[in-house]
């Protein structure tokens, strides 16, 4: 067993690696393990000017609430945002109108990735 210090996003974590033995056959093409392209940036339109609605954490993004146009008072509800098996709703910080929607639903999000433009 092997302990190393490692830093995510300025948090230090000390975590325990055992060694699990030789390998004794190459790995078959079949069997090699691919890695997950990143998904696109969400398209922000360059002329929608409004209040962005940011994500406070990674996560992903479980259900929209709200439809383009849809007119929202302050604390309703936007976006339900999946982080560490929770569930946190993202709400309105004003009234305003829905300008359009960047996240969609099952978007893997960083913390502030806009998810919604008010207006």
């Amino acid at each position: 067993m092997k302990k190393y210090n490692i830093t995510v996003n300025g948090t230090l974590y000390e975590v325990t690696v055992e060694e699990a033995g030789e390998i004794t056959s190459a790995a078959k093409p079949s069997e090699t393990v691919k890695s997950v392209p990143k998904a696109a940036e969400p398209a922000v339109q360059k002329n929608v000017e409004g209040k962005k609605i940011t994500a406070p954490m990674n996560g992903t993004v479980l259900d929209i609430k709200v439809s383009v146009g849809q007119a929202v008072k302050k604390g309703d509800v936007l976006v339900v945002l999946e982080a560490m098996k929770m569930e946190n709703e993202i709400m309105a910080s004003d009234d305003g109108k829905v300008l359009q929607i960047v996240a969609k639903k099952g978007d893997i999000v960083n913390s502030e990735d806009v998810l919604v433009i008010l207006g």
